[in-house]
């Protein structure tokens, strides 16, 4: 591939076919993108060579890199040995960033559905005709259905706040994230304990315990890189998972948990350290809350009860929680990301960070910590007042303690269908796609058919995309000028990066700054956004200039020193002012104030619990067509341990059927020993209804479709790990 950019053709053979191309429509026959390489700017200096700073944008980590640049074509990616976040380094999806930008299947001018949904047929617009059709229905649905009838979904991207921002001066507070297809019940245990969100350092970690989380193949910078680091420096690492992860590979000791059974895990590690008073009783007395209580609640939750619950040895349970002891407060239960997997999520990860504060590892080196993180300023904004909007979001109400910030996609896709508590009429979202990521596709789908207006801002035809009315071409972040971005990380590694254009945007391609900034023009909005994104800028640097220099020679600043040990004697952020076991905000609320287990609903006969999970080269669904990545895996495959298949008459890579009571999907088998006997496993991103992402069309199975929309009770977390399936031979 990358033979194919070095012998480039001429820049008057390249002008010549793609005007020859430039009026072709159809998504599934684009023209090439190296023909869009070249502008009618006049001849280009032969050789001039760029070195650029930017952060890889393939996934939510930001790494640093440094962009090689000939005559206005990236030739390489390559890592900013000054990025103390990535510690110098690139995975192969930073790698492939290159490819994102020279794709053919990139979407190059605004979009209008003509006929059906999903049916694939475009009409291409101008940017004025594209934007006046997007205000004229922006301002139809606010007058008819009030301005909270329009519903705003953005992914994890440095434009986002100006997608967040738009919504507030429109007026709509129905505003949600695909962080709650993710992580936040993880979030929401942390904070409910904690008083804030800690991070873990790994790497000078003595005892890690794992579950769940698959840090060598879904990468957190720096924790993968430090948790390589840690076990060459002899850290112990115990990983809790259905499958044997890479993860797991490469760990001291891997446990096949019973899917459902971490909380009984850790509640019986709690019974251990605290019978056997391994815990540290200055740091319990002085830091926590409901000790006593939790001392009660632990007693029944013995190492013999557990092993029964979790398919783990006894006497490895109690072994395990003697060793974490004895390694703390150099030791943790590390937090993880991926958290959507059931009902009592929230409750589940209340039960790891309970485990933590037994250890006593708050702000310790080697265990949590809340490390210095610099505040860029911003521009506020007063929004105005609509004095017929309803009193609250769509989704209110449908968990018990959802984050009013972030929403719940579950939560607010079934109250958009059943048209309760009000009608929303139209929905915007911008670089997320959870047509792939929302489980239940059908149900998207449905959600999508009330509508009376979709907008979609992507680089390529997603099949959010696909559904949507009007589809509006984004610049890949290696031409986009972006605010600041503070990252926390741990260990000495805090910072803010941005990016500014390595080359020039190409086709019609538009940010979505400049995408919401005409909009508001068109709705008597644009007092809100006289600014550009310089002026942005300067406002965030306006308290920090130290960091504007650091971003100038360094393409990054970072926060070094110590990590730990800088919130010695302040109090915490919750009720109790301390680290709260016992939490007296859910007992008022009618939710157990501490984790109560409650044995997993049994696998019914002849079913299968199917879960979800991340490789090295995979971002949900974002890099699945991307040529460098996809020649890693084409297609995905349903995991099946040997027993099973043998039981069913299934050898490797024979075609099956997976069926639940959302949908049902072919796909080839994996019969592999890496997964438990009742429990199968697909990657996420395939089988898409999108044909203009040609690579992967009609490859391989969607696992969105065969999902089903639990939720997490109290943070309102799509729960993807409650759905049982049924596997048969084609």
């Amino acid at each position: 591939m990358s033979a194919r950019i070095n012998n480039l053709i001429t820049r008057r053979k390249f002008l010549q076919i793609s005007g020859a191309l430039a009026a072709a429509t159809a998504v599934t026959n684009p023209c090439r993108v190296l023909y869009a390489l070249t502008r009618d700017k006049g001849e280009i200096t032969p050789n001039e060579i760029r070195e650029v700073f930017s952060a890889c944008d393939m996934c939510f980590n930001k790494c640093g890199l440094i962009a090689h640049v000939e005559n206005d074509v990236i030739k390489k990616l390559d890592p900013n040995p000054k990025s103390l976040k990535s510690r110098g380094m690139l995975c192969a999806r930073g790698n492939a960033g290159v490819k994102q930008l020279y794709d053919p299947d990139r979407l190059k001018y605004p979009l209008l559905r003509k006929g059906a949904r999903g049916d694939g047929k475009w009409q291409r617009l101008s940017w004025d005709q594209a934007l006046d059709h997007a205000a004229e229905k922006l301002d139809k649905i606010g007058k008819d259905y009030t301005r909270c009838g329009f519903l705003f979904m953005a992914g994890t991207d440095m434009q986002s706040t100006f997608v967040h921002q738009f919504a507030e001066a429109y007026g709509s507070y129905n505003v949600i994230s695909h962080e709650s297809n993710c992580l936040l019940s993880r979030n929401r245990a942390f904070l409910d304990t904690y008083g804030v969100m800690p991070t873990p350092d790994v790497l000078n970690c003595k005892y890690v315990i794992m579950p769940g989380a698959n840090r060598f193949e879904a990468l957190v910078t720096p924790d993968s890189m430090d948790l390589m680091t840690a076990k060459g420096n002899k850290s112990k690492l115990v990983v809790l998972d259905p499958r044997f992860t890479k993860t797991a590979a490469l760990s001291d000791e891997w446990y096949p948990i019973k899917p459902g059974t971490d909380m009984a895990f850790f509640l019986s590690l709690a019974h251990v350290i605290i019978s056997e008073k391994l815990y540290d009783k200055t740091f319990i007395k002085e830091k926590t809350f409901g000790f006593e209580e939790l001392r009660e609640h632990v007693k029944k939750y013995t190492p013999q009860w557990a092993a029964k619950e979790t398919d783990i040895p006894a006497k490895d349970i109690a072994r395990i929680a003697r060793e974490l002891a004895a390694a703390a407060p150099s030791a943790m239960v590390y937090p993880g990301r991926r958290s959507s997997d059931y009902e009592d999520s929230t409750q589940i990860r209340r039960s790891y960070a309970i485990v933590n504060a037994l250890l006593g590892n708050w702000d310790q080196e080697g265990g949590l910590q809340v490390p210095k993180k610099i505040k860029p300023g911003s521009m506020h904004i007063e929004a105005p007042f609509y004095e017929d909007n309803p009193d609250d979001r769509v989704d209110a109400g449908r968990a018990q303690m959802m984050f009013d910030e972030e929403g719940s996609f579950k939560h607010t896709r079934d109250a958009v269908i059943e048209g309760k508590p009000y009608p929303v009429k139209g929905w915007m979202t911008y670089k997320t796609n959870p047509m792939q990521t929302g489980a239940n596709r059908d149900k998207t789908i449905q959600m999508i058919n009330t509508l009376d207006f979709m907008m979609t801002v992507d680089i390529a035809m997603s099949d959010t995309a696909w559904m949507a009315d009007l589809v509006l071409p984004a610049p890949s972040y290696l031409e986009r000028q972006d605010p600041l971005s503070a990252f926390l990380a741990s260990s000495t590694c805090s910072g803010v990066i941005t990016r500014d254009p390595v080359v020039p945007a190409m086709f019609e391609s538009k940010p979505v700054f400049w995408i919401v900034k005409e909009l508001a023009k068109r709705l008597d909005l644009g007092e809100f956004f006289d600014f550009t994104v310089d002026d942005f800028r300067k406002a965030q640097l306006k308290k920090i200039p130290q960091v504007a220099k650091a971003l100038k020679e360094d393409g990054v600043y970072n926060i070094t020193g110590p990590s730990f040990g800088i919130h010695k004697d302040k109090p915490f952020k919750t009720r109790s002012k301390k680290i709260e076991f016992y939490n007296t905000r859910y007992k008022d609320k009618g939710i157990d104030p501490m984790p109560v287990y409650k044995q997993p609903k049994a696998i019914p006969e002849n079913h299968f619990r199917i879960v979800v999970g991340r490789n090295a080269y995979i971002t949900q669904s974002a890099s699945t067509n991307n040529t460098l990545l996809w020649e890693l895996q084409k297609e995905n495959h349903l995991w099946i341990h040997p027993k099973s298949a043998l039981s069913l008459g299934i050898k490797n890579h024979d075609m099956v059927k997976v069926e639940s009571s959302a949908g049902k999907v072919r796909i080839k088998a994996r019969v592999t020993e890496e997964t438990r006997p009742d429990t199968v496993y697909m990657d996420t991103g395939y089988g898409v209804l999108s044909k203009g992402l040609t690579n992967i069309f009609g490859k391989g199975a969607c696992i969105a479709q065969i999902l089903e929309d639990k939720a997490d009770k109290i943070s309102g977390n799509m729960a993807m790990h409650e759905t049982f399936v049924t596997v048969s031979k084609t």
